[in-house]
């Protein structure tokens, strides 16, 4: 199949990329936008990771689910070497994700891990209100969630599982062979695996030529940008400071783990201007929020109100009014129409009060301090989540 730049001429697209958020990404990145590489990308919205896909095939349609997943996490824990005697798809799996490849930089990767920390709670609320909910805009990349029922498991699990994933992959060390990051990123890489079987299987409504395949390749790059761009602007949008190492690091990061998750490696941009590149192109095939979206964005909204981390329900609508502020403030308005996100009285005082004090605490406060301090806040954000939801089955 043969794809075109379907949208590029959509009002959506030129909104975004000529005075919405896209703008901003292109002034922050110095980006070059053109259609000149569209085909070199776009065949990747029909590629997906095969090396994943037959170890699912051999390992998790074989067997039990539990006992799948605990053979899959001794693979890892362990190693896999090539006297060993088991298939050879996952020989194939753990022959690329043990071999370390030339361009990694262990500096560089730490340097990203550090913004992510340093950034504190900020980080989190650019996950939420800017990369996850900003990215149910797309229509098309949302397919694979609504398939899989994601609606009807609900967003705290949701929530959970991407906050777990987040927080495991971007602490100190985590990414070398065997540690929980890499572990990490090798169930995810699974995981999506099995989901894209499962579409392939039973979801027999799947649209391949508008979609893409299921969970496919070039969708993946784009879920990642979101992770180190989008990310990196947000962060920038409510008032953190970066140097040029931590920024080099956060893409070296997400890079190593796009590479580990079987993405391609040419997908895999080093700089923000890389990014803005392949995200632009990335964009011209996606149409904006349709009923699905709004459903997700919702469930998103609404997760504050049903979680049961705080006690009381005044303090739950507070937390679910702060998130709405924050979503109008980095997401363009026109998103926010389209997400159906309700229009709150003050809107911007939360975002704006963020700003001034992310100033004053960059000034008074070492970068080592709050590094340790936003370390804690995230991890302890994480046990919360894991403590409520640890009782419920992920598959």
């Amino acid at each position: 199949m043969i794809l075109q730049p379907h949208f590029k001429n959509s009002k959506h697209f030129k909104d975004f990329w000529t005075k919405g958020n896209g703008r901003q990404l292109i002034e922050f990145s110095g980006a070059e936008v053109s259609f000149n590489d569209f085909e070199k990308f776009s065949q990747y919205f029909y590629h997906v990771d095969n090396i994943g896909n037959e170890v699912a095939k051999d390992v998790y349609l074989t067997k039990k689910f539990q006992e799948a997943s605990r053979e899959i996490e001794d693979y890892i824990r362990n190693g896999v070497f090539e006297n060993d005697n088991v298939p050879e798809s996952v020989k194939k799996l753990f022959s690329q994700t043990q071999k370390i490849p030339d361009w990694l930089d262990y500096d560089l990767l730490k340097n990203g891990a550090e913004l992510c920390m340093r950034s504190n709670l900020d980080s989190l609320i650019s996950l939420r209100d800017y990369c996850l909910i900003g990215g149910y805009d797309y229509a098309y990349l949302n397919k694979p969630l609504i398939a899989t029922e994601a609606l009807k498991k609900g967003a705290v699990k949701r929530l959970s599982e991407t906050l777990d994933f987040w927080v495991n992959v971007t602490r100190y060390n985590a990414l070398e062979i065997h540690k929980k990051g890499y572990e990490f990123a090798i169930k995810t890489r699974l995981i999506h695996s099995y989901a894209r079987l499962s579409i392939k299987k039973y979801y027999k409504n799947w649209d391949a030529e508008n979609w893409g395949e299921p969970i496919n390749s070039w969708d993946m790059m784009a879920t990642y940008i979101g992770f180190s761009l989008v990310f990196l602007h947000s962060l920038k949008k409510l008032g953190n400071t970066f140097s040029i190492e931590e920024e080099k690091g956060l893409f070296h990061l997400w890079k190593y783990v796009g590479y580990l998750l079987g993405i391609p490696e040419n997908l895999l941009p080093n700089d923000k201007k890389q990014a803005t590149e392949y995200f632009y192109l990335w964009t011209s095939v996606q149409p904006s929020a349709d009923k699905d979206s709004v459903l997700l964005a919702h469930s998103l909204l609404n997760e504050s109100l049903e979680n049961p981390i705080l006690k009381y329900k005044f303090q739950r609508k507070n937390l679910r009014y702060l998130h709405i502020c924050c979503t109008w403030f980095l997401l363009d308005e026109e998103v926010c129409k389209r997400l159906h996100i309700p229009d709150v009285p003050n809107k911007k005082l939360f975002p704006n009060s963020k700003i001034f004090f992310n100033k004053i605490y960059d000034t008074i406060v070492s970068r080592e301090a709050r590094i340790n301090k936003g370390n804690k806040a995230q991890m302890k954000v994480l046990q919360n989540y894991l403590n409520i939801t640890k009782n419920s089955n992920f598959h």
